[in-house]
């Protein structure tokens, strides 16, 4: 089968080895398009096993990646609930804020809980604070309200796992909650669990979905990306689902690693008619894929899986 998302011939973009400081794996990044240059919020763990999220920028969003001085949300900042690291962030941009929403897992001593903050140029962060009781995680925010609410993707840990959709008339309060995606279970290749990668994209024909499913095998978990299209206006309504995957575990880089077989994105951007997917491979490094917005919008109706 013929993949439609297209990896760069440049791949892995970033290692541990490109960092300024010594550190175990780069992987799980957010990203934003800051026009004249992108900003990859990178998830690094460092050598104690905890992570942290650090800003990496790039005049081409290929290569010539220059590291901010400090980290933009680490552990060693003081809270409580971020005690144990945190992790793969997603980035949306929020009209209403004149800000990027940064939606994040704060690994806290009693689990992940879904945590939020939100910056202006990624120097400095104001944290909106937890959002999500632990365990959860996998989160992204949507760009504008509905009816007079923010929405959240998420993933709480509810038997295998699933993607809900929760409401937040301030950010800090949510509610509405509602299971949006589930995992297939039986063979399938997102039959264990699902979340959501990047940010909810925005067509004409509907919210672009793209997720990441788990199948149990015998080797491991393999992780694949897939594709669903959500409701313009209603986004707790899912129009269609991708019976097939995008994007499978078949390079060395994302077969070999801290997690075999796994490629995992939290953020993209769209370049003309292309979407630009960064991902982590084996969680040890940080790589790019490319694909047409027509192709994958064609896919995910001719596959869909009513």
């Amino acid at each position: 089968m013929e993949e439609i998302l297209v990896r760069s011939k440049f791949n892995p973009l970033i290692t541990p080895q490109d960092l300024p400081y010594q550190a175990n794996a780069v992987f799980n990044a957010g990203v934003a398009d800051l026009v004249e240059e992108v900003l990859l919020l990178i998830r690094v763990e460092s050598s104690s096993g905890r992570s942290h999220l650090i800003a990496a920028r790039s005049k081409d969003g290929v290569g010539g990646w220059r590291f901010d001085d400090q980290a933009l949300l680490h552990p060693a900042q003081g809270y409580e609930l971020e005690a144990n690291g945190v992790e793969d962030c997603r980035i949306t941009w929020m009209d209403d804020l004149q800000a990027w929403g940064i939606a994040y897992v704060a690994y806290s001593p009693h689990g992940p809980c879904v945590a939020l903050a939100k910056t202006t140029d990624f120097r400095t962060v104001e944290r909106i604070g937890l959002a999500l009781a632990p365990v959860d995680k996998n989160a992204a925010l949507f760009p504008r309200k509905f009816d007079g609410l923010y929405a959240m993707l998420h993933r709480p840990s509810i038997g295998g796992g699933s993607i809900w959709i929760s409401y937040s008339p301030d950010l800090r309060y949510w509610g509405g909650d509602k299971l949006l995606i589930p995992e297939r279970g039986g063979p399938w290749w997102d039959g264990m669990r699902v979340g959501v990668c990047p940010p909810p994209i925005e067509t004409e024909e509907g919210w672009l979905i793209i997720y990441h499913g788990v199948k149990e095998v015998a080797g491991g978990p393999v992780y694949r990306l897939g594709a669903a299209l959500l409701d313009l206006n209603d986004p707790g309504h899912v129009i269609a689902r991708a019976r097939r995957w995008l994007l499978s575990p078949t390079e060395q880089y994302e077969r070999t690693g801290d997690a075999p077989n796994v490629v995992f994105s939290c953020g993209s951007l769209i370049r003309d008619d292309e979407l630009w997917l960064y991902y982590g491979a084996a969680d040890c490094s940080l790589c790019l894929a490319t694909a047409r917005m027509p192709e994958i919008m064609e896919f995910v109706k001719t596959e869909n899986e009513e």
